[in-house]
């Protein structure tokens, strides 16, 4: 339960302190006395939204803390083990900072804390119940939240979550697959045409360079042919000619040699010489003997090679890459036509999980129709005790036909009611008025709250739009609540603060240009004087004081003993 609260520069607030028991507590005031202002800093204390305007006007920073009492709180006390936070005689204390510049920090027990870790914490202390909060009830989701909060179908509502997410993923693993293997194909179609195109061609390891060269070589053949014929006339020609050099200076040689063998080396050197140029002339003869013009190869060879580098272009490789390029090509057709998704296995799959997802939705149906029949039961009691006499709530649960896949389920809930003695029960939105809305969504907060078993339970104003006997029996419903717990309540209405444990009066205090917020613990006598200006508002008469007295007294008769002490508050 919620222990003690403390507020600093938060909004109009400079500073309020407020100790906190067990029991039903009120907090009352005029209207703009800043009663919400309280439940919105309890709020930022476990983890809401809050920016720089949360910062009174001329403050650095605004504070909240929280201080908790988890002893009778398991889910409190686990979160708590789980993130190694030691308990200090089982007070967890909540701190919020909000600074001018709009940044925000978090402490549980001093250690500071991320948003979200706060919000979960948060989320297992505190249930806050705004005024405005029937308006969700026209949401079939928020019908269907309740319902499954009511009956306590949370394990079985992650089971179909989990059920559901494994048939998505494999849906869309089909979808993918299905994807794929359109790609697949045409990829294929596309090597197909590729491969056979290369084959075609045929091209071979070093044909484009070889090619290359024969080109060169037949652009080149009158140059070829005019230089061969040179060569070969300083080789033989007459009379200066390389071969008839040689030969003289052979017969010189000779004849020196025979003098001075010493010239025996030079004598071989020049009969090798001799030896190379009558085969280097032999060679040349039959080169140019080659050298014919043939125009039909020249044509064919600029055909083959602008075939080559147009394939090779529309590879995006060199020429000479094109026997590696089909090579490749092949190779992934070969592979792409050996890899096909098994679709058989697939669909196999796909339908176990639809399946077992179809399972765990119909349990999910049948939990949830059991859960509506004691919602509807407790429910319309609790509105026919609200000033709805003759009142029924009915819960239509109904699965899809054919199934719906979903995560919340296979079902479509929708809350029914009949205001009205002998109306049959129609859709909640389009026949409950704004007041019959109120008195619904408490009766509804109080079925599925009592499932809840939160330590605190806050409720702002959820009391609108109802008064005299409603009034006296909306009180007479929290304080019950607050019989395992705690209850917090912001109401205008006397007929309920005089049913609570306690009450604390918010009044707003102006002066010297200045505004504040002053909360205040009545003591008996103070809780008169409270509930006498509800009643009569500015003018408190001595019968308004003693009509007062009567509702508190009549409250405290019908009351159990109530557990907790009185609230002390310090304001500055």
């Amino acid at each position: 339960m919620l222990s003690h609260l403390q507020i600093h520069d938060f909004a109009i607030v400079e500073s309020v302190e407020l100790e906190l028991g067990r029991g039903f507590t009120t907090l009352t005031g005029e209207t703009g006395a800043g009663k919400s202002i309280l439940v919105d800093a309890l709020l930022l204390a476990v983890g809401g939204r809050a920016d720089s305007t949360a910062v009174r006007h001329g403050a650095e920073r605004a504070e909240v803390i929280a201080s908790f009492d988890v002893r009778a709180s398991d889910p409190a006390r686990a979160w708590l083990a789980e993130q190694s936070i030691e308990l200090d005689g089982g007070e967890c204390v909540l701190r919020r900072v909000i600074g001018s510049d709009g940044r925000s920090r978090a402490y549980v027990n001093g250690r500071a804390m991320p948003l979200q870790s706060l919000r979960e914490l948060g989320e297992r202390l505190l249930d806050v119940h705004g005024q405005l909060e029937f308006q969700s009830l026209s949401r079939r989701g928020y019908q269907r939240e309740l319902l499954d909060g009511s009956g306590g179908l949370a394990a079985l509502g992650e089971t179909v979550r989990e059920a559901y997410r494994a048939w998505r993923a494999l849906e869309a693993q089909r979808a993918q697959s299905a994807q794929r293997n359109l790609e697949r194909e045409q990829r294929l179609e596309l090597l197909r045409h590729y491969v056979t195109e290369l084959d075609r061609l045929e091209p071979r390891a070093g044909e484009a360079q070889a090619l290359a060269e024969e080109r060169r070589r037949m652009a080149g053949l009158g140059r070829l042919a005019e230089g061969a014929a040179q060569v070969e006339a300083l080789l033989a020609g007459e009379p200066g000619g390389a071969a008839t050099a040689l030969a003289r200076a052979q017969s010189v040689i000779r004849h020196l040699t025979s003098l001075d063998p010493a010239l025996g080396d030079t004598a071989r050197l020049l009969e090798e010489a001799a030896i190379a140029s009558r085969e280097a002339l032999t060679g040349l003869r039959r080169y140019a003997d080659s050298l014919e013009a043939d125009p039909a190869r020249q044509e064919w060879i600029e055909s083959r090679l602008a075939a080559l580098e147009a394939v090779a272009r529309k590879h995006h490789v060199e020429v000479g890459e094109l026997p590696a390029q089909r090579e490749r090509l092949a190779s992934e057709l070969a592979t792409l036509d050996s890899a096909a998704v098994s679709e058989a296995e697939l669909a196999r799959r796909l339908a176990v999980a639809s399946e077992t997802y179809l399972r765990e939705a119909r349990r999910l149906s049948t939990a949830r129709r059991e859960a509506a029949r004691a919602l509807d039961a407790k429910v319309t009691q609790t509105m026919q005790s609200l000033g709805m006499p003759g009142g029924v709530f009915a819960t239509r649960v109904e699965p899809g036909d054919p199934p719906v896949f979903a995560d919340s389920g296979n079902d479509e809930v929708e809350f029914e009611v009949s205001a009205n003695p002998g109306q049959p029960p129609r859709p909640l939105a389009k026949v409950a008025s704004g007041g019959e809305l109120s008195r619904i969504s408490l009766a509804l907060q109080v079925a599925a709250i009592e499932a809840a078993h939160l330590p605190c339970l806050v409720f702002d104003e959820v009391d609108a739009g109802v008064g005299g006997a409603v009034a006296e029996m909306v009180g007479r419903q929290l304080r019950a609540l607050a019989g395992a717990g705690q209850v917090l309540c912001v109401t205008h209405l006397p007929q309920v603060a005089a049913q609570s444990d306690r009450q604390v009066r918010v009044a707003k205090l102006t002066a010297a240009g200045s505004t504040r917020i002053k909360v205040e613990p009545l003591d008996a006598e103070a809780r008169v004087e409270e509930i006498a200006r509800m009643l009569g508002g500015s003018s408190i008469t001595a019968r308004t004081r003693e009509h007062a007295r009567e509702m508190l007294e009549a409250a405290r008769r019908r009351a159990r003993p109530a557990g907790g002490k009185a609230g002390k508050a310090k304001t500055a």
